[in-house]
This record gives structure tokens, sequence and C-alpha cells, in this order.
């Protein structure tokens, strides 16, 4: 697998110069200031390209042209944004580069409740909490008919915890919630998330999916056309929140898109973090039954809890087998003598970066550490393979 590693442009607070000296060699970016729904132009995207190249890097993977509310309601100017979405993947290819990472989330991006959750280590970790999510949802945000997507036991447990919050943790439970992701197309305040809740009220898991299908079949016929691949990223979590759909969040799901869009461009993003969240997932099973079609890979595991909430745990701790999911994807390597760009996805705030104006979850140590011991796995896992280990 190629070391990859995102990297928000020029100002994420981590350079190319700290990548290289992760040992990472491939850059993960987008072109985030270019997220709301317009065209890449080529101008922008060979600027970006030249500023990871000057750097001794290469970009190996776009994360994410983004696909508006408008295209995944099949609404308003839907059309002209998927347009804007070919033109983008037009750019893109013009540059050279090969596989795009896109995901199909109704309004939210990848979701937590805490930012900061303390670690007995003294770092911290990004953490999706059951109830302080429940509190929100039901006594917070107070969305029409939250309570019936609750258990009354749940509810009953955020009214209690919600009574011993100082002041400031409910406004800081909505910023992480609604307000905050780094690169979404659009930042939402109370009143403005409610009402794009709004523009789902009538729309099933079945009809957000076929919306997903239509969109596919349209940018693989393209991607075909240009030689790129296409990554759909899995729901995070892997589980409906806010009542909104999800399509994206189990193998049967990823199944469904694949058999419905059946192009050798429409491909996954393999990511052990958000499926893994998932107790139904299993995560080397997946590896093996998907390998034609990953196309880019997130390594990250998490730890879950029986109320369904998780944290994000050491890349090889957590309830993910990291190592027979490394050793599944190299064997679909070798087997197809190919290379699948990967990125240690996630990582702890620890050590120097504690304290650091950091993008949360893409600390720089952190990953390091992560990237580091991936790349140990990996190596032993060819050792294994070439006897040199037994």
């Amino acid at each position: 697998m190629k070391q990859t590693w995102r990297w928000f442009g020029p100002d994420d607070p981590v350079t190319l110069a700290h990548v290289r000296q992760a040992g990472a060699i491939g850059i993960v970016s987008a072109l985030h200031h270019m997220n709301r729904g317009q065209a890449w132009t080529d101008d922008e995207v060979l600027k970006r390209k030249s500023e990871i190249e000057s750097a001794g890097l290469s970009w190996d993977v776009v994360e994410s042209i983004a696909v508006p509310e408008a295209i995944k309601t099949r609404s308003g100017d839907f059309r002209a944004k998927i347009d804007n979405h070919k033109a983008s993947l037009r750019a893109v290819a013009r540059a050279g580069i090969k596989v795009c990472c896109y995901n199909f989330m109704a309004i939210t991006d990848w979701t937590r409740t805490d930012l900061d959750w303390p670690l007995a280590n003294g770092g911290t970790a990004l953490r999706f909490d059951m109830i302080d999510f429940c509190a929100y949802d039901v006594l917070i945000l107070k969305r029409c008919d939250a309570e019936a997507d609750h258990p009354p036991e749940r509810i009953e447990a955020a009214r209690q915890r919600m009574a011993s919050w100082p002041e400031s943790k409910a406004a800081q439970l909505e910023r992480n919630l609604i307000d905050w992701v780094p690169a979404r197309e659009t930042v939402y305040d109370r009143q403005s998330f409610l009402h794009q809740l709004d523009e789902y009220r009538d729309i099933t898991v079945e009809g957000l999916r076929e919306h997903l299908f239509l969109f596919v079949r349209e940018i693989a016929e393209t991607a075909e056309e240009l030689g790129l691949k296409l990554a759909i990223h899995p729901d995070d979590p892997p589980f409906p929140l806010f009542g909104l759909p999800r399509v994206n969040s189990t193998q049967s799901d990823t199944q469904k898109l694949f058999d419905a869009v059946p192009s050798p461009a429409n491909g996954v993003t393999l990511c052990t973090g958000s499926y893994g969240a998932n107790p139904g997932n299993d995560l080397v099973k997946m590896a093996r039954a998907f390998a034609p079609h990953i196309h880019f890979a997130h390594l990250r595991n998490t730890t879950r809890e029986v109320d369904g909430s998780f944290y994000e745990a050491e890349h090889l701790d957590g309830d993910t087998d990291m190592i027979g999911v490394v050793a599944a994807l190299r064997e679909m390597e070798m087997a197809q003598s190919r290379e699948i760009p990967m990125r240690p996805d996630h990582g702890h705030l620890i050590v120097d970066d504690t304290g650091k104006k950091v993008n949360p979850g893409y600390s720089c140590i952190g990953r390091l550490k992560g990237l580091a011991e991936l790349r140990g796995v990996m190596r032993t896992v060819d050792a294994f393979r070439a006897g040199r280990v037994s």
C-alpha cells in the first residue's frame, strides 16, 4: 500500500515538510476553498499539485469534491451541481490524479460529540457518546419526533446527565455536532440545521439510495472515460443520526451500490473506523469481499460500547482486527498486481501537539504514530508471506 497523508492545504497546521518527516510519500487533498459545488478549474488544481510536488510528494487522492445537498435531495439546481462535479473530475484527471474519494451522507459529514475526550495516558481522542447525542437531539435541538429515535431509558439518562453539565457544555456540544468539520460544505447554526433537516423529511432510506445510484451512474460514466477510480466513503457513524437516512453503513449497503452501478470506476474507500463502529461489520471479511472495488483505504480503529457509543482507539487496538485487514489488503494487492493508497486516519492528540492549534483528529504526532505502527504491520505481513519469518 502506498503510504499517504491527508493535507488540508496551505492553511493546515501540519505542513508538507512534516508529512515527509512522518514517512508518507503521497498526499490526499482537495480544493477546500472551492467546496460549495462549483467546478474546479485547471489552474487551481495545478496550483495545488505544484505545491505538493514542490515538497517532494505526489498528489494521489482527491478527498473530496463536494456532493452538495441539492444532489442528495435531487432538488433545486442539482443538475448544474452534477455538471460541476463532472467538470471537477475532468480537471483532476487532466492533472494526472487517479482516485477520488467522496461521501453521500445527508447533511452531516463525520460526526463526534467529543473532539478532546481524555484518555488514560493523558492524550485525547475523538468520541461519539450516545447519551450526549441524545441530549442534544431531544433536549437542545428539540428535533421533531426525535423522542421516537431514542429508547426511554436513554432519554432519561440524557436528562440526568444534562442536569450536571457546566454552562458551556451545551454550546460546545452543538458546535461539535453541527457547526464544525474541516472542509465541510456548509456551516450550520441551530435554525439553519433544522431547516435543512426539513428538506429530508419526505426522503426515505430507499429514496436516498436511489438518488445515490442515479448520481454514481452519471459520474462513473465520466470517470470511466477519464480513467479515474471513484471511492465512496462509508457513513460515519454507520447508523442513522437526526432521523436522516443512511445508505452506506454496512457491507450490504455498499454491495447494493456495486450491483446497481457495475462500472470498473465504481469503488469504495475501505474506512475501517467508519465501518468498524457498526458491530455487524466484519472488516476482514469486507476487505476480501470488496477486493476488486477497493481503491483507497482509511486505516483507524474504534472501541465500541454497549449503548452504541465509541471512541477512536490506538490504530492497532480497538474492535477491528487491523492486522487481519492489512493482511487481506496486501493479499489483494499482490493478487491483482496493483497498489492502493492508504492513510492513517485520525490520531490521538499527544505529546507536543497538546495545546497546539490542530484540526481535531488530524494532529501530526498521533497520525505519525499510527502510520509507523501500520508500516510495521505491512512489513511484517510481507516478510511472513516471503517466508522470512514464521
